[in-house]
């Protein structure tokens, strides 16, 4: 949804009284805590999502070394892998996954805490990203999947070949892409057994939760005021 509020609508904003405002403020109120209510239900049916077995060995380059997705849950049973727009032929990282990546340093303070560890995964080669992660002063773990079928096992990758063959498996329906690289969030569970199982993925709009920046936006008058999409955004030196 493009929210841009132009200068003629913010000077003509109606003012009212503050018994007014009070009023309108509590009907206001009545539909945030419905809002609030059906989200916890929508947690809840993810949580609730069948699993799939995740059967493939797959093998990712980092810091440290080569490293399975078993690894990658560092001694915990949940792992958030993001999916961060990254092509081994790009310069810079895309700026959209960066401003989702400027909150995660905040939530591993807290995450790790409850069993979750939070890993980034690019398909470009770890050497391709590692100075910009430098530049932007950023800590979490950011592992490459580049050699294997990481990121188009869970769609968020495509060869050229069938994006030029016409549509393809994107955000749970068939559409047209134009780029290789998409982003998304892919989430797994592994049991006491070390059996790994994907639990949830979700991509496009699905990911706007993880902006806390956008909430901040959008209690303000002039909201998230982009022309389009993340038209605003830029990386967070670039401003």
């Amino acid at each position: 949804m493009i929210a841009t509020v132009s200068q003629e609508e913010l000077d003509n904003h109606k003012i009212v009284s503050q018994q007014e405002w009070l009023d309108a403020s509590a009907k206001l109120v009545a539909l945030e805590k419905e809002w609030t209510r059906r989200r916890d239900e929508l947690s809840k049916l993810r949580r609730e999502l069948p699993w799939v077995r995740v059967e493939k060995n797959y093998v990712f380059d980092g810091p440290d070394g080569r490293q399975t997705l078993a690894d990658l849950f560092d001694g915990r049973s949940q792992l958030i892998t993001y999916h961060f727009m990254s092509d081994p032929n790009w310069d810079e990282a895309c700026p959209g996954c960066s401003l989702i990546a400027d909150h995660m340093d905040g939530a591993n303070l807290h995450l790790p805490h409850d069993d979750v560890t939070l890993v980034v995964v690019s398909r470009a080669p770890h050497d391709a990203f590692a100075q910009y992660k430098q530049r932007m002063g950023w800590q979490f773990p950011w592992v490459s999947s580049n050699g294997s079928e990481f990121n188009y096992d869970f769609g968020v990758s495509f060869k050229r070949a069938d994006l030029d063959s016409g549509d393809v498996l994107y955000n749970f329906k068939m559409q047209t892409l134009r780029g290789e690289e998409q982003p998304g969030v892919s989430v797994f569970y592994k049991n006491p057994a070390g059996e790994i199982f994907h639990t949830y993925s979700s991509y496009e709009r699905g990911l706007d939760i993880l902006i806390g920046a956008n909430s901040y936006l959008d209690m303000t008058p002039k909201g998230r005021n982009e022309s389009s999409t993340m038209s605003w955004v830029r990386r967070h030196d670039e401003y």
